[in-house]
């Protein structure tokens, strides 16, 4: 808003970097020697007519957008209930799940199981095999839109602290490179969607702490115990005392 209304004084004649400075509202006015001096300069009457265009434009595209957004809201009314059951998952905003109810229909009988959901969607391994060999592929063509859209919400979910899908991301982006992390999040999310849309059941976080849960304490101290002894150490295991 400060670099708005500092841009139509330009348009409107003001130079005064003094009276532009002001115009600064927030935290910007901590700034205002450093705004003084980047305000200095020619601003000519050519670059009032372009920079009125941009302007212009830019409301143009905003008011597009409004309208678009209404048009838009107007049209999800009877998917209340979707939005209802899909918004307290991790990641998905309205806008995510708006693209969700127009790519799917919301629909899940269409999808006999959630693999098949996520084989039309595009984020499952894909499979190459010829002459018996199995290559190594991406993963399998699908929507782009909705691909796209749970691609950034796999991201939004990785940030989200305590939940099952921020330590599924960081656990499979340390072996597997982000990209790939982010794919099989939205692969996990998506899974979600098709049983929660399928039975109706809200969502309820598996919580952060679900991998330590499932862990096997005999199989993860042969594991350490391997490790050591690659290491060239010898390994006694004792049971402490109850």
């Amino acid at each position: 808003m400060s670099g708005r209304n500092m841009v139509e004084a330009l348009i409107a004649g003001e130079r005064d970097t003094g009276v532009l400075a002001e115009m600064a509202i927030g935290r910007m006015r901590n700034k205002l020697p450093e705004l003084k001096e980047a305000l200095s300069g020619h601003f000519g009457p050519h670059h009032a007519i372009a920079a009125r265009q941009i302007l212009d434009h830019v409301d143009f595209i905003d008011a597009s957008i409004a309208a678009l957004s209404e048009q838009i809201a107007a049209r999800m009314e009877p998917f209340a209930p979707v939005f209802e059951l899909l918004l307290p998952v991790p990641g998905l905003s309205r806008m995510s799940v708006e693209v969700i109810i127009a790519e799917t229909g919301a629909d899940m009988s269409r999808f006999p199981t959630a693999g098949h959901l996520a084989s039309w969607a595009g984020v499952c391994p894909g499979n190459h095999e010829s002459a018996g060999k199995r290559r190594r592929v991406g993963t399998t063509p699908g929507d782009p839109r909705l691909r796209r859209t749970l691609i950034e919400s796999a991201h939004a979910a990785a940030r989200t602290k305590d939940s099952y899908f921020s330590v599924q991301y960081r656990q499979l982006a340390h072996r597997r490179g982000p990209n790939k992390a982010a794919v099989a999040v939205a692969h996990s999310l998506l899974v979600v969607v098709w049983h929660v849309l399928s039975t109706g059941v809200r969502y309820q976080d598996l919580g952060s702490d679900w991998f330590e849960r499932r862990r096997d304490p005999e199989r993860e101290t042969r594991r350490l115990v391997r490790q050591l002894e690659a290491l060239g150490h010898t390994v006694e295991l004792a049971t402490p005392a109850a």
